[in-house]
């Protein structure tokens, strides 16, 4: 188990092209790298040149876009390969949420494995969300409230965002798979001594005979 997570304030970087695969969150060659450097690899094809040099167009190579910390994505975000080292890559960048109309299947189990927000956000929403997030003379700056389910930009503008609510309490208790199964490990032993009870040969002690 890990902290729980808490509200907070943080700059949101918009990447709002659809189908944003896990081989664009982190290229193969970067999957042979540490876990702590997985960050360095993130949208790495995007982020640098042939020589390793940053490409200054990319978003997350200027200011204040540097220190984002959630990430605005397009339709089918995380589609593509299985890898869960994409998600890694999210987080030791520093994204804690990401927000999009719509998530791959095993991207989505993977980023709440590994405490990273997925919300989803209707389409139309997610646009003024982009264009509150380009908009010049001031930080990009938004608020995440997710017990009420609110993405809330610094000038009032309030976006709601789903996720369902077992997986929101497990984020805010900081719980993984494990932690969840141990929250229920009183009912779980209360079942097998029942099971005991009533079926008794169930449980008997296997014996073997060998022959000789």
């Amino acid at each position: 188990m890990s902290n729980g997570f808490v509200n907070f304030s943080g700059i949101a970087a918009a990447m709002p092209a659809a189908n944003i695969n896990t081989d664009a969150i982190i290229p193969i060659p970067w999957m042979r790298t540490a876990h702590a450097d997985l960050g360095k690899g993130l949208f790495a094809v995007q982020r640098y040149d042939d020589a390793g040099n940053e490409r200054p167009e990319f978003i997350l190579n200027q200011q204040p876009f540097r220190s984002a910390s959630i990430l605005l994505g397009g339709e089918n975000f995380g589609c593509g390969s299985s890898r869960e080292a994409a998600v890694w890559a999210l987080v030791q960048f520093g994204i804690k949420c990401v927000f999009a109309p719509s998530f791959a299947d095993i991207f989505y189990e993977n980023a709440f494995r590994n405490g990273l927000v997925a919300g989803i956000i209707d389409k139309s929403e997610l646009e003024t969300c982009f264009a509150l997030s380009a908009e010049g003379g001031g930080d990009p700056v938004f608020s995440v409230d997710l017990v009420g389910g609110t993405l809330i930009h610094a000038k009032g503008h309030q976006t709601p965002f789903r996720i369902a609510a077992s997986r929101r309490d497990a984020l805010i208790r900081g719980d993984d798979e494990i932690g969840l199964t141990l929250r229920y490990a009183d009912d779980i032993a209360a079942f097998h001594a029942e099971g005991l009870a009533k079926y008794p040969w169930l449980h008997a002690p296997l014996t073997s005979k060998v022959s000789t």
